[in-house]
C-alpha cells in the first residue's frame, strides 16, 4: 500500500471537500493576504476577541465545540519545592484556563501519563473552578505501557479499569465528554491492539460506559500501522465511534513520516463514515511554528502580521469535518496568537494550500527529525533528554545552523552556534553520547522514530565538530 497514492485527491477535490466557502475567494485573499489582516484586527499582534471563535457542532449531542482545543499534555512547569525535579506551574494553568475559557476555547484534552503523569490533576483542578456544562472533557485509556508486560488478560482488564476510574478522581470529574482508546497502532499494530482492548474484554467494558452516560462519546486516537485505524472503522457500524483523533498537518497530509500514514487517507476514510475528526499536531511538535529563513520570509510576505504557525492552524482547521484542532499551549501568547487565528477561522484559499504543500515538500530535503516532542520516549532510564537533543538539531536546521564544511563561508559561525547552543539547552549527561542503544524508547514513540539510530547519527556529528581544528 503506497502512502502518496491511496485516495489522492487534485486540488481540485480538495477544495471540493474543504466547502464552497474556501472556494469564494476575495480580492484581498487572491493578493496573498487573509482577510483577517486588512483591518479586522486579526493579526498576530492585535486584539484577542472574546466572542469570536469558530465552533463545529458536534453530530451526536448538537453542542458547539470551539475549532481551538486546549491540549493539556505541555502545562508550563517549575522547579518542585523540594529541588529534585519539576511539578506543574497550579498558578499558571489556572491562568490560562481561565482566560481560555473567558474567550470561547472549551474543549479540554487530557491523558494519564501527560506531563510525567501530572496533567490530569492539574487539570481537573483549574477545571473544577468552572461550571461543569462550561466545557468539554476528554482524556484516554493510556493503557500502552501496561501491556506487553506479560499481564495475563485479566490482570490487564484490572490495571486498566483501575487507570480509568484514577481518571475520574484526578479530573474530578463523574462523567467524560470525549473518551479515547490511546494511540493505537503503535507497537506491533494489531497483536498490541488486541491485546489492550479485545483480548481482555476492555472494548467491551468501555461501550458499557458509554451506554451507563459515564462516557459521552467514545472514539480512538490512531498513530502507527494504518492497519489498525482500518480495521477499527471496518467495525464502526458495530461500535460507533463518535469520533477519531488523527495526525493532520499540512507535511503529514501526503508526506507523512516513519509508520504514520498520510492523513489525506485517514480524513477521507471518516469524511465518508461521518465520523468527526480530531486534530492533534497541527504544528508537527512546534517544528511548524517556526521554519527556515526562506520559508518563513515567503510567508511573512504574504501576511506579514500572521505568525508562522496560524497558517498551519489554519491548514488544520479549514476540513469541514474537523470537530476541534489541538494545540499543546504553555505561554498565554501562543494561546492568544492562536485564538486570534481562530476568532473567526479564515479557511485556507487554493493559492494559500498551494504555498503550504510547495512548503511542506521544500521541507522534505531538510534532513530533520521527525520529532513532535510528545514525551512518550521520556523517561530515558539513562538520563537521557531526547526530545529537547531532537529540537536542538532540528531548530539549528531551521535556522540554517548546521555546519556541513569547513570550506563554507559561515562554517565557524555555524560550529559553534550548534556546539553552545547544544551544551546550553541539553546538560552534558543527557547528551546524545550517553545513548547505549537499549531500544526502550523505540515501541514508546508514535511518529516510528529509530531514536537509538538517530542519537548515534547526532552524536557522530557533534563528535566530529568538536575534533574540526580551524
Amino acid at each position: 500500500m503506497e502512502k502518496t497514492d491511496k485516495h489522492r485527491i487534485d486540488r481540485r477535490e480538495f477544495l471540493k471537500r474543504l466547502g464552497a466557502g474556501v472556494t469564494a475567494v476575495s480580492a484581498t485573499t487572491v493578493a496573498g493576504c487573509s482577510f483577517r489582516d486588512a483591518g479586522t484586527g486579526g493579526s498576530a499582534q492585535g486584539e484577542v476577541p472574546t466572542d469570536k471563535m469558530t465552533y463545529r457542532i458536534d453530530p451526536k449531542t448538537g453542542e458547539q465545540i470551539s475549532l481551538l482545543g486546549y491540549g493539556c499534555m505541555r502545562w508550563p512547569m517549575m522547579p518542585s519545592p523540594d529541588g529534585t525535579g519539576e511539578v506543574i506551574d497550579q498558578e499558571a494553568v489556572n491562568g490560562l484556563v481561565d482566560y481560555a475559557l473567558a474567550h470561547g476555547v472549551n474543549y479540554f484534552d487530557t491523558a494519564p501519563p501527560y506531563c510525567r503523569g501530572l496533567s490530569e490533576k492539574a487539570t481537573g483542578t483549574a477545571l473544577k473552578r468552572h461550571p461543569r456544562n462550561s466545557y468539554y472533557l476528554a482524556t484516554k485509556m493510556s493503557n500502552h505501557r501496561l501491556a506487553g508486560q506479560g499481564l495475563s488478560p485479566e490482570e490487564l482488564f484490572d490495571a486498566s479499569v483501575k487507570m480509568y476510574r484514577r481518571s475520574f478522581e484526578e479530573l474530578q470529574a463523574d462523567y467524560f465528554d470525549y473518551y479515547l482508546l490511546h494511540i493505537v497502532g503503535i507497537g506491533s499494530g494489531m497483536p498490541f491492539l488486541m491485546e489492550r482492548f479485545f483480548d481482555n474484554g476492555l472494548l467491551d467494558f468501555l461501550l458499557k460506559e458509554r451506554e451507563a452516560g459515564r462516557i459521552r462519546h467514545l472514539g480512538f486516537s490512531y498513530h502507527g500501522d494504518v492497519k489498525v485505524f482500518d480495521y477499527l472503522l471496518s467495525r464502526h457500524d458495530e461500535f460507533k465511534w463518535d469520533f477519531v483523533q488523527i495526525q493532520l498537518n499540512y507535511m503529514d497530509y501526503r508526506h507523512a513520516s516513519g509508520m504514520n500514514f498520510n492523513a489525506e487517507y485517514l480524513y477521507a476514510e471518516l469524511e465518508k463514515r461521518d465520523i468527526p475528526a480530531i486534530v492533534m499536531e497541527p504544528l508537527l511538535g512546534g517544528r511548524l511554528t517556526t521554519l527556515t529563513n526562506y520559508l518563513n520570509g515567503r510567508l511573512k510576505q504574504r501576511c506579514p502580521e500572521d505568525s508562522i504557525a496560524s497558517w498551519a492552524f489554519r491548514f488544520a482547521g479549514s476540513f469541514p469535518k474537523v470537530l476541534t484542532v489541538l494545540s499543546g499551549m504553555t505561554y498565554m501568547e501562543h494561546l492568544q496568537d492562536n485564538i486570534r487565528t481562530f476568532s473567526p477561522l479564515d479557511p485556507c484559499t487554493e493559492e494559500e494550500l498551494a504555498v503550504l504543500e510547495d512548503t511542506a515538500q521544500t521541507m522534505l530535503k531538510y534532513p530533520s527529525v521527525p520529532c513532535t516532542a510528545c514525551q512518550y520516549c521520556m523517561p530515558c532510564p539513562y538520563g537521557l533528554n531526547i526530545p529537547a537533543i531532537f529540537a536542538h538539531y532540528n531548530k539549528c536546521i531551521n535556522e540554517g545552523n548546521i555546519p556541513v564544511s569547513s570550506q563554507d563561508e559561515n562554517y565557524r559561525k555555524a560550529r559553534r552556534t550548534f556546539l553552545v547552543g547544544y551544551d546550553r539547552s541539553v546538560p552534558k549527561l543527557r547528551q546524545a553520547d550517553h545513548c547505549i542503544g537499549c531500544d526502550q524508547c523505540v515501541h514508546h514513540c508514535p511518529q516510528s522514530i529509530n531514536i537509538p539510530a538517530q542519537m548515534q547519527r547526532i552524536n557522530f556529528f557533534v563528535e566530529q565538530l568538536k575534533q574540526e581544528t580551524l
